[in-house]
């Protein structure tokens, strides 16, 4: 009987989540149609609180999100849950992912209509996604990044690719950049604090998993949700003399010093 309440509850999160989609998103291709500015960001950031709240992911913020000016938010990440849990609490900011996002299921066209950046790794393509970010930022806007290149199951932060952070570096900026780094961090999955690896990956999706993204979502959708702590931490104001790998290893520092400390 408990496992079928779980398989029944998660079907109506699932049906909740597809039908809470299928509403916006003609008002979302609608209004990108006239803006793609401010008024385009308030559909995708309602579609995420409402996603978290439909997978029963609570968000719990430490620090203040810089809202001051320009910034490129930078974080560590676990999983493709953690665009809904970002994106929910930060606001006007276009994500930044790998080009084959664009191919997954729902999520792949969804992440267009929040003006998602698509970047391949490839070195022949360097330059050319470079420039296409160097152009975002120029017309003012946000971005958040996930440096890592990929995604682990939480336990540490990879060492950020410094390639990341040469699009901060535009001479002659008409208005200041900062650089906020963010420590994402779960706290509970399903009810417990995760200390095996089975429900560290309740919540995580990561590269040394075999599973497909609808399977995953099914098994967190029959889970009692997740609690996320997100540290903001100081932001960083780019300056002339920073060169990438300096913004690297600073934001590197303060994301994975967030993990330790939590974790301690």
């Amino acid at each position: 009987m408990h496992r079928f309440m779980r398989s029944f509850f998660a079907a109506c999160k699932i049906l909740c989540f597809a039908l809470f989609s299928l509403i916006l998103t003609p008002f979302q291709m609608i209004v990108m149609i006239f803006s793609k500015g401010a008024a385009a960001y308030f559909l995708p950031h309602l579609w995420e609180k409402g996603v978290c709240r439909i997978f029963g992911i609570k968000v719990r913020v430490v620090g203040d999100t810089h809202r001051a000016g320009q910034t490129i938010f930078a974080a560590n990440h676990i999983s493709y849950l953690d665009i809904p849990v970002l994106g929910g609490i930060i606001r006007g900011a276009s994500f930044v992912a790998k080009a084959d996002v664009a191919g997954w299921p729902v999520f792949g066209f969804l992440a267009r209509l929040q003006q998602t950046a698509f970047i391949s790794r490839a070195r022949e393509d360097a330059r050319r996604e470079t420039n296409a970010l160097r152009t975002m930022l120029e017309a003012g806007k946000s971005l958040i990044i996930f440096p890592e290149g990929t995604s682990t199951d939480g336990r540490e932060v990879l060492a950020f690719k410094s390639s990341m952070f040469s699009i901060a570096l535009i001479e002659n900026r008409a208005v200041p950049l900062y650089i906020q780094p963010i420590t994402l961090q779960v706290i509970e999955s399903d009810g417990r604090v995760p200390e095996t690896q089975d429900q560290r990956d309740i919540y995580a999706w990561h590269r040394d998993m075999d599973t497909e993204l609808p399977t995953h979502l099914w098994g967190f959708a029959k889970a009692r949700g997740a609690i996320i702590e997100l540290v903001f931490h100081d932001p960083i104001l780019v300056a002339g003399d920073m060169d990438r790998k300096t913004l690297a290893k600073a934001c590197h520092d303060a994301v994975s010093n967030g993990l330790t400390a939590r974790a301690a």
